[in-house]
């Protein structure tokens, strides 16, 4: 059963609508005016509110907007002698329930209330699913984003046991590249790519000779041209992946250079 709410500054239309509800069973407050109404909604919880439009001062379909505002929970239904389909149809695009008109026949307003409060209890049950689902889908995609921050983890971390002069390297790139990225105020999405991208981008290395990768001394112009071959390696073993940023493709260009002296495109 329900607490409801009846604005209608006829004595005669409050009695009559008190009785038909607290004989169903609502709990029944009423209101000669929009003023008395608002007292009533500060200090009780109401599921629905039966309100007509010609009042003293404020008229109904006003009281409703603002009330409907402040609470989102309550659901109203119009009660009035103006017989106008104009203002009814008015009213149910603001989202007023339904729209009764007097003389009130006490089935059609029985049947009315019913349906405003189980399709109240359905929008309600409605809207707290959406909550749960929006809650849940933040939740497991931050536990995808975990994962695959470790697999990319670890990924750089296999890359850099075969090289561990290295060690640190990826991870340094970077932090710079997103110092420099906020500083040039990209969003935090774009941040969280570049991050990802560099903490990966040496990931074509691992298809480089360890003992290339290690060499003391100066490379020899093969071995440079099979450590160039990096970011087309990198590339090719990441393009497939779907990622929400161009990752691929900034591990392609991470040795590219504006004068054209880059590599592997030049």
């Amino acid at each position: 059963m329900a607490n409801v709410l009846v604005i209608d500054d006829d004595d005669l239309t409050r009695k009559l609508l008190n009785q038909m509800l607290e004989m169903e069973g609502h709990t029944c407050e009423v209101a000669v005016d929009c003023a008395q109404a608002r007292n009533h909604l500060k200090s009780n919880n109401f599921e629905l509110i039966l309100c007509d439009i010609n009042l003293p001062g404020e008229t109904g379909l006003d009281f409703i907007k603002t009330a409907s505002a402040d609470y989102k929970d309550t659901a109203t239904i119009i009660v009035t002698a103006l017989d106008d389909p104009e203002v009814a149809k008015s009213a149910l695009k603001r989202g007023i329930y339904d729209y009764v008109t007097k003389p009130i026949r006490l089935n059609r307003l029985s049947i009315s209330v019913a349906n405003a409060l189980r399709r109240r209890q359905l929008e309600l049950a409605n809207r707290a699913y959406k909550e749960d689902l929006e809650r849940m889908i933040v939740e497991r995609t931050s536990k995808l984003q975990k994962a695959l921050d470790g697999i990319v983890r670890a990924t750089a971390l296999t890359v850099e046991m075969r090289d561990p002069y290295t060690a640190g390297h990826q991870k340094r790139v970077a932090d710079l590249a997103c110092l420099i990225a906020k500083e040039c105020g990209l969003s935090k999405e774009q941040i969280d790519g570049i991050r990802m991208a560099g903490i990966i981008h040496d990931l074509g290395k691992i298809s480089v000779p360890a003992e290339v990768l290690s060499k003391p001394s100066r490379l020899t112009k093969n071995e440079f041209n099979l450590i160039k071959e990096h970011p087309q390696v990198g590339y090719d073993i990441l393009k497939e992946i779907e990622f929400p940023w161009p990752i691929a493709e900034m591990v392609l260009q991470h040795h590219e250079r504006l004068d054209g002296s880059g590599y592997p495109q030049g």
